[in-house]
């Protein structure tokens, strides 16, 4: 068993253990850089930018918790997990109250949200509906995304695409082609920490009938995988410029490319537990690559 459960932790350690606080950029980045698009458009709006904010951190923590208590239910964290300790499989938070806060994290960003709605009307009512259902539909339901090999595509749609698109709009009222060139190497970075995730997990996975892509197709094509979603990411910048829906100012996160290649790198030559730090990494790479993108948009 892991070693962590012989030390059990304090209270709020065994909740910012299953809040996951390292995955919370996938939650932030599309936020930061649809506020940047909408305020380089002259529709920057605060109150909107914020809600927007934390509607995307609480729906990114509730999945979260979501995923803690139902891969714990399905046997997919158990004692032979590679990664970070879990907190419902460690025994340090009951699986109730699991559920329970992820039921209360779910339901703040709902009422946060009807704040947008009232901002933003109808859209993002669905917008934020939609988000709560697939927060816990991606580990739970009767057809759990992420064990049927869809947690990539809904990690690319609704870490990458909706955030940033949502954001947008919630300030513009509308929404244009360069919004979502510029949301595509958010959801695709987004992407490939999912992607670590589940190359590191692929045999507990496969032992839980977790289906994921790396279970599916194999380790080399989880970083076959990890690499073109990377390099597309860089790409887009490029496409946008060249299009002409994006300045000069967009290239800027290609400076963080030997960031990138160092993590790419990693992918290919470490395994198992070894993993673990390019989790953070890659999570690094997204909030580096956002900044950037963010400060190009405005230039």
């Amino acid at each position: 068993m892991n070693a962590s459960a012989s030390a059990p932790p304090s209270a709020a350690r065994a909740w910012a253990l299953a809040i996951r606080p390292k995955t919370l950029p996938a939650g932030a980045v599309p936020v930061l850089v649809g506020t940047a698009l909408a305020a380089a458009a002259g529709h920057f709006a605060a109150g909107p930018a914020a809600a927007a904010l934390v509607v995307a951190l609480l729906v990114q923590v509730g999945t979260n918790l979501a995923n803690d208590y139902y891969d714990f239910k399905k046997g997919a964290d158990n004692e032979d997990r590679l990664g970070p300790a879990r907190a419902t499989q460690q025994g340090w938070i009951s699986p109730n109250q699991v559920l329970a806060a992820t039921g209360l994290v779910l339901l703040l960003a709902f009422a946060i949200g009807m704040y947008l709605t009232w901002v933003a009307g109808w859209p993002a009512l669905i917008i934020g509906l939609v988000s709560i259902f697939f927060a816990v539909a991606y580990t739970g339901g009767p057809f759990p995304l992420a064990y049927h090999g869809l947690g990539d595509l809904f990690v690319l749609i609704f870490f990458g695409f909706v955030a940033t698109a949502g954001t947008f709009y919630v300030q513009a009222m509308s929404v244009n082609p360069a919004v979502f060139l510029a949301a595509a190497p958010v959801g695709l970075i987004a992407t490939a920490i999912l992607v670590v995730n589940n190359l590191r997990d692929r045999h507990t996975d496969a032992a839980a009938n977790k289906r994921t892509l790396a279970v599916r197709f194999g380790e080399r094509a989880a970083r076959i995988e990890y690499t073109v979603l990377i390099a597309v990411a860089y790409l887009a910048p490029i496409v946008a410029v060249l299009t002409g829906w994006g300045g000069l100012g967009w290239l800027l996160p290609l400076v963080s490319l030997p960031l990138a290649a160092r993590n790419i790198r990693a992918i290919w030559t470490t395994d198992g537990a070894a993993l673990n730090p390019y989790l953070g990494a890659t999570a690094k790479l997204e909030m580096v690559f956002g900044i950037l993108l963010s400060v190009g948009v405005l230039l």
